[in-house]
């Protein structure tokens, strides 16, 4: 069953699928990183889309870690539907992109430095250095790409540690970004840490991010889809994310009708 409950921080959050999303806007969430900021103690932040609530149904560990974040953020127009189906609103989607935008803004402005971990060599560099141009008072703790595998863990984590970043975006893919933050958050030193996906390349320019009405009306996934058929795989999630929503919400209603 869908339930709404509430966090140690007071943030309401719902349960889709048996992932945790809390209600919050845009607005909340960048309060709420501040706030951490301020802790000087470790959060995780996710942000939860279609795909993501599909691969958690079949990844135990993924499934704990989104569960055990600080902040989980709606990120996609097929999750916010679904918790209408559901009769569990949620205000609207936050999505990693933005949130890695402003929170670049809140550094520029507030003085707490940002680490910029993944994509391939020079685009996490040329993300950086174009999000600079646009805030010039942002303060870039470090940068690395995110070609190395896992037995080189230990070493990127304590690059980043001793560069005193306070937030770290990590663009990775999912779930390789929010697992390598879960298993080193207590070692990173940051006090926020997000996972982002493909942000770097929007951020460099390598990647140009759908057109505002593809946004507006939950197309950005096709846009990039034509732009990309690469992700066909992370598209064909979506069906079967509607198909397990559909069978909840009829579910749902055949316990009340009983």
């Amino acid at each position: 069953m869908t339930v709404v409950s509430r966090t140690m921080s007071d943030v309401p959050y719902i349960t889709l699928l048996g992932v945790k999303i809390h209600r919050v806007d845009m607005s909340a969430t960048l309060a709420l990183i501040r706030e951490y900021i301020a802790s000087g103690k470790p959060h995780i932040i996710v942000t939860a889309d279609a795909s993501s609530v599909v691969r958690a149904q079949n990844d135990a560990e993924f499934q704990y870690l989104i569960n055990a974040a600080n902040l989980v953020t709606p990120d996609g127009f097929g999750v916010i539907k679904a918790a209408d189906m559901l009769g569990t609103p949620l205000i609207e989607r936050v999505s990693g992109v933005e949130i890695a935008k402003e929170l670049c803004r809140m550094s520029a402005e507030e003085g707490f430095s940002v680490y910029f971990l993944g994509a391939a060599p020079g685009v996490a560099e040329l993300a950086a250095q174009n999000l600079k141009k646009r805030f010039p008072a942002l303060q870039v703790a470090g940068v690395h790409d995110g070609y190395f595998d896992a037995s080189k863990d230990s070493e990127i984590v304590a690059q980043v540690k001793a560069s005193g970043a306070h937030a770290l975006l990590v663009a990775m893919g999912i779930p390789r970004q929010e697992k390598f933050i879960y298993e080193n958050m207590q070692k990173l030193g940051v006090c926020v840490a997000m996972g982002v996906g493909g942000s770097f390349d929007v951020f460099s320019g390598k990647v140009k991010r759908a057109p505002e009405w593809y946004q507006k009306h939950g197309l950005e996934w096709f846009y990039r889809l034509v732009k990309d058929p690469t992700k066909i795989k992370k598209a064909a999630t979506l069906p079967k994310f509607a198909a397990m929503v559909i069978c909840r919400r009829i579910m749902k209603a055949s316990f009340r009708a009983k």
